[in-house]
């Protein structure tokens, strides 16, 4: 028999850690090799892991609601093949010194050895300091006693949040050398987030309502926040005449709903449009890569989905490549899979350029936050009759859109962006049933 190690798996482009929402094998479960053994949340995706051995768990190393580093053991499982006994031999000590935990209290707490107990995940760190939270008086339910993410959310949701006080100093002592151990798994974001703890205790008062940061919802605040610190962000737009997009496309919707049985959305024309210029303007398809910029081969659009509590940003592949029709049924499918917890890591790997459909709330302008690492991102707003001056001076109503471009000035510049939305609007003002085929 052996052991082997499971780890986080990288469910996305540029997805750094993953958070374990439920496990859904337990100690001593036998399982084959891809059986999914527990669900993961990411800033990109939820999705499942699946084993890759046959064989019993062993270990559960990572604790539900605990977030951890691509590449981190989250789990240990027992497969055939030789190495058993040493393992076996070596869980009895960690029995043992586990043992004493549940007997200690939070005044004994600072006499925890060191080792695992005195090791601080990135996400532990970063509540401790968003809440000053003492972590010298938390006891942990992890390993080893080591502390958790789920011990503080569960102190932060009691109310009973021990802060420094009287116990400054250790923990002052102590501050030096967690990032030492930390180190290797932290990124730019993990070292900067110590400077949110600055921001104000929000005081609650008789009939407020306190509702508790979800690991997703935290996983979209950090990406967010790491491409406003990241990407210098400029943003550009332009008004487009739709009017015989319009038409051409209310012409056409219900025989196409008849015919192929989903819809035909005006967004599939907007992402056909934003495709083909992307081919012609190929430095708006690149990524910032600290040394160099990467300008992508293929044109992976990203889209995004909003349910009641996330964002997710599924990709349509080699978008470039695809007729309208071809889109309007990717974007249906990629919409119902997020909706319905369907969507799959690759699903939500390789985009290279966002469209956002802003307009389907009714939004006439906004400036989106880039989809990191990509170089941009393109708002489509609402499309309203507006009262328009035409070429002959006389006044007509007309359909219009805003299209709203944000962008990173570290990669592209004002001259080729605006010739970019310029093609964009070219070619959405001449689509029509002449110009424009469906299939």
């Amino acid at each position: 028999m052996a052991i082997e190690k499971i780890t986080m798996p990288q469910l996305g482009e540029s997805v750094t850690e993953g958070t374990i929402s439920k496990w859904l094998v337990s100690v001593g479960d036998k399982v084959n090799k891809y059986d999914p053994i527990a669900e993961v949340m990411t800033d990109k995706v939820n999705a499942e892991i699946p084993s890759s051995f046959t064989g019993v768990i062993k270990e559960l190393i990572a604790q539900e609601g605990e977030t951890l580093p691509v590449g981190a053991v989250i789990c240990t499982m027992e497969t055939e093949g030789e190495g058993a006994a040493p393992a076996e031999t070596a869980e009895t000590p960690k029995a043992e010194a586990a043992a004493p935990a549940p007997a200690q209290t939070s005044a004994q707490a600072p006499k925890k050895p060191a080792g695992e107990k005195g090791r601080y995940s990135p996400a532990v760190l970063r509540l401790a300091q968003e809440h000053n939270i003492d972590l010298e008086q938390v006891q942990g339910t992890g390993m080893g006693g080591r502390i958790t993410r789920k011990d503080l959310l569960k102190l932060i949701e009691s109310g009973n949040v021990p802060t420094p006080s009287q116990a400054a100093t250790p923990v002052q002592a102590q501050a030096p050398v967690q990032p030492v151990q930390e180190a290797p798994k932290a990124e730019a974001p993990v070292a900067a987030a110590p400077k949110q703890a600055a921001a104000p205790s929000v005081p609650v008062q008789p009939g407020d309502v306190e509702i508790p940061v979800t690991p997703v919802r935290k996983a979209i605040a950090t990406n967010m926040l790491r491409s406003k610190h990241e990407a210098p962000h400029a943003w550009t737009m332009v008004e487009v005449d739709v009017t015989n997009l319009v038409a051409y496309r209310d012409s056409i919707k219900d025989e196409f709903k008849k015919r192929e049985g989903f819809n035909l959305t005006y967004f599939a024309f907007f992402v056909k449009a934003v495709a083909q210029a992307l081919k012609e303007f190929p430095q708006m398809n690149s990524m910032w890569a600290g040394d160099k910029i990467v300008q992508k081969k293929d044109i992976n659009l990203s889209i995004a989905v909003a349910t009641d509590d996330a964002l997710f940003v599924p990709v349509i592949k080699n978008a470039d490549e695809k007729t309208i029709k071809g889109i309007a049924r990717e974007i249906t499918e990629l919409a119902a899979k997020v909706r319905a917890g369907k969507l799959r890591p690759e699903d939500m790997q390789g985009g290279t350029f966002t469209v956002n459909n802003t307009g389907s709330f009714g939004s006439v302008q906004s400036m989106g936050i880039i989809n990191y690492p990509q170089a941009a991102i393109l708002q489509v707003e609402a499309i309203v009759k507006r009262p328009v001056v035409m070429n002959n001076g006389m006044i007509a109503v007309r359909d219009m859109v805003n299209l709203c471009l944000s962008l990173d000035h570290r990669v592209l510049d004002g001259l080729i962006c605006g010739r970019f939305l310029a093609r964009v609007k070219e070619i959405l003002e001449n689509t029509s049933k002449e110009n424009t085929p469906i299939y």
